[in-house]
């Protein structure tokens, strides 16, 4: 039974209320079967998606690598690359069993379809805890325009913290997700490092590279106008590394930054796709490249996608790698407490780059 609500053009807080404090979701909006897309969700101009320019009909795209052989000097050169270039590139033959990314991804379509007073148990009202938090948008507080996107963000802190706190439905899914690709994770950063002559991953870097991890599923209902509006804004991840699975649908779009157009990351079949964060870009001294990105919205179907972000620890200080400086090389970014830096990010709403800009020097 869809929800229903009363609404109004004079009363804009209805859908507000509606949305984020009664926890329905733009999820909720979608199954009343609106026919316009409500006004709060109407972007600036600059900020949609241009459909009848060009962008769409780019073909050139990410890189696909195949990992079936990361050992080999190629691969590795083919990873550093695409960090380089484009900040983005998918991976197949990955080692991460295709059901374990079937099965997250149905356990991301069992929650969203939860009644709301269910979902709303892990809104940040209710949850009693930051790392459990199903909310919608972005930052609703802070947005002139909301985006058209649920989620539910997981913190993974420990299995016991996990079978506590997550929601039952999704929570052996996700953390299968999480432990299976450990060792993906590893291999990108070896070669990543490699890369800046970083030939030892001790214990220190390793918790600076990949001391905590939160995933996030994601749902972008079926949308009316979907040229107004977007289903996350322009930014860039403020993760070590983020690990992507989405569904067949398709939406990403990453910036190219030599041509700053807008390129379409096609859906396939069994890869992931994998994106520089800040944090990585800091480290690296900007070598490797955080980059733009944004998902639109979709007037046909739905959409999901599963994200897993690969982060320092809040506490640790992140800055250039000592390897990067020793040799003479400016440092073009200081040392930040990291939990400080994630806070800049989330307490504005989506802007591109801008968050970066924290970190400089």
């Amino acid at each position: 039974m869809a929800p229903s609500i009363s609404m109004t053009p004079s009363n804009p807080l209805d859908i507000l209320d509606f949305v984020v404090n009664k926890g329905h979701g733009v999820k909720g909006l979608a199954d009343l079967g609106l026919k316009t897309l409500p006004h709060q969700y109407i972007q600036p101009p600059q900020e949609r998606f241009d459909h009848t320019s060009n962008e769409e009909l780019n073909e050139d795209s990410i890189p696909v690598i195949d990992l079936s052989n990361s050992d080999d000097p190629k691969v590795a050169k083919a990873v550093c690359d695409a960090a380089q270039k484009w900040g983005f590139f998918q991976i197949i033959n990955h080692g991460i069993p295709i059901h374990v990314l079937g099965n997250v991804k149905d356990a991301t379509h069992k929650f969203f379809e939860l009644p709301a007073e269910e979902k709303k148990k892990y809104s940040k009202e209710q949850s009693g805890t930051n790392n459990v938090r199903f909310g919608t948008s972005f930052t609703p507080e802070a947005e002139k325009a909301l985006e058209w996107k649920d989620y539910l963000s997981l913190f993974f802190v420990s299995d016991d913290e996990a079978a506590s706190l997550w929601p039952a439905i999704c929570r052996n899914e996700a953390l299968e997700y999480i432990r299976s690709s450990e060792t993906v994770v590893k291999r990108l950063l070896k070669i990543l490092m490699n890369g800046l002559n970083v030939k030892d991953i001790d214990s220190t870097k390793e918790s600076i590279l990949m001391g905590s991890k939160r995933i996030n599923l994601n749902y972008y209902p079926k949308c009316p106008n979907p040229e107004l509006t977007v289903g996350v804004g322009r930014h860039s991840d403020v993760s070590t590394l983020t690990i992507l699975l989405q569904d067949d649908i398709g939406g990403l779009y990453v910036r190219n930054t030599k041509t700053m157009e807008w390129v379409h990351v096609p859906p396939v079949n069994g890869s992931l796709v994998i994106n520089v964060g800040d944090a990585l870009q800091i480290m690296s001294n900007g070598k490797y490249k955080s980059v733009e990105h944004r998902v639109t919205a979709n007037g046909n179907d739905s959409r999901i996608s599963v994200p897993i972000f690969v982060n320092p620890r809040p506490s640790d200080i992140i800055g250039p790698l000592v390897e990067m400086v020793e040799s003479g090389e400016k440092p073009i970014y200081k040392h930040v407490l990291y939990s400080d830096y994630v806070k800049h990010f989330f307490r504005k709403a989506h802007d591109g780059k801008a968050t970066i800009d924290f970190a400089k020097v």
